[in-house]
């Protein structure tokens, strides 16, 4: 992956809200062109992020590289490239029509300005003749949340980012929402950050997985986080004690640390526990659901325990070797040095 082929290269960022620090980047590269999935909890630093991609605001420490090219808030170099869609639309006080030219207007773009609206409106499922003169109070939820998409697509932006843009619609504009922001790719080559707790659609989309969590960044898409309350095991492990009974064994943390890490990679999923193994733990639990990533082939599958949950990214032949199906009871084992401290 060269300079040419990157959107963004964000290096050794640091970003804080007074003194709690909301995001920590050592070096994070996105494709030109491609589908970037971004996952975690309310909280986690996810529209912080997009925020610092779309150039709305500018990182307390690092720098963010936009095709090569060190950039800046508001920079009219990256204006109408880069645009972002919110979870709650902002439309100015004006109908459907001005809303969705009104970034046309700023260019000087007036050429074919109702057809180019009558498209843009088209994509996200709206009849130009029904919507084009209601006024922006004059829609749901769900239209308004197109008519903002609409006003981003019409400008044919390289870069478009999406945070949680489908959260508080109904199930029709959510669809078209959704193709919306894949014709974006598909037909002129936009590069799509999407931060959304739907991970069905993620994962059936998106060329790679980004998991925040307390402005962490895991490139391997979602891990496993263990919170406290911990308790003392021994000298050398702390314990999570499960409602169920079952006890997650951990080496000690770190001091100013106190939130576990489980990658993926360290967990391994069996039927039948084993024994002599002291510091190996082995946790009862169902398969809950299954996940195909699309781009890999890869299940990616959530295994509840209890009253906790647990992600792995199996292979085709793990899943037909064992016989895994969701509700299946399976055991999962890693060691308590297997885990990564925060």
């Amino acid at each position: 992956m060269n300079k040419k082929t990157l959107a963004y290269h964000l290096k050794d960022i640091q970003h804080f809200y007074g003194n709690t620090k909301v995001l920590d980047i050592d070096d994070l590269k996105i494709q030109k062109g491609s589908i970037t999935g971004l996952i975690g909890p309310n909280g986690s630093g996810k529209s912080t992020l997009l925020k610092l991609l779309a150039f709305a605001q500018k990182p307390t420490c690092g720098h963010i590289l936009y095709n090569g090219q060190k950039e800046f808030p508001f920079s009219p170099t990256i204006r109408s490239k880069v645009t972002l869609l919110t979870q709650k639309p902002y439309l100015l006080k004006r109908n459907v029509f001005e809303n969705i030219a009104y970034g046309l207007n700023i260019r000087k773009d007036k050429r074919h300005l109702k057809e180019k609206v009558k498209k843009a409106l088209r994509t996200v499922g709206l009849n130009f003749e029904v919507f084009a003169h209601r006024k922006w109070h004059e829609l749901s939820g769900g239209e308004a949340q197109r008519v903002a998409m609409a006003a981003r697509l019409i400008l044919k932006p390289e870069v478009l980012l999406l945070d949680e843009p489908i959260a508080s619609v109904d199930t029709k504009s959510a669809k078209l929402i959704r193709e919306a922001s894949l014709k974006a790719r598909d037909n002129w080559g936009a590069t799509l950050v999407i931060a959304s707790h739907d991970l069905q659609w993620l994962y059936s989309i998106s060329d790679m997985q980004l998991s925040i969590f307390k402005g962490n960044i895991f490139s391997t898409g979602m891990e496993n986080i263990i919170t406290p309350p911990f308790e003392k095991y021994n000298k050398d492990l702390i314990a999570k004690k499960l409602t169920d009974g079952q006890i997650i064994k951990l080496k000690s943390p770190s001091p100013k640390t106190n939130t576990a890490i489980i990658r993926k990679k360290s967990i391994s999923i069996d039927l039948e526990t084993q024994k002599d193994l002291n510091i190996l733990n082995q946790l009862h639990g169902h398969i809950a659901s299954m996940l195909l990533e699309k781009k890999t082939g890869y299940i990616m599958s959530a295994i509840s325990i209890h009253d906790m949950s647990f992600i792995l990214r199996l292979t085709p032949d793990q899943i037909s070797t064992l016989d895994l199906y969701p509700g299946k009871k399976v055991i999962l084992k890693f060691q308590a040095n297997d885990v990564e401290w925060i």
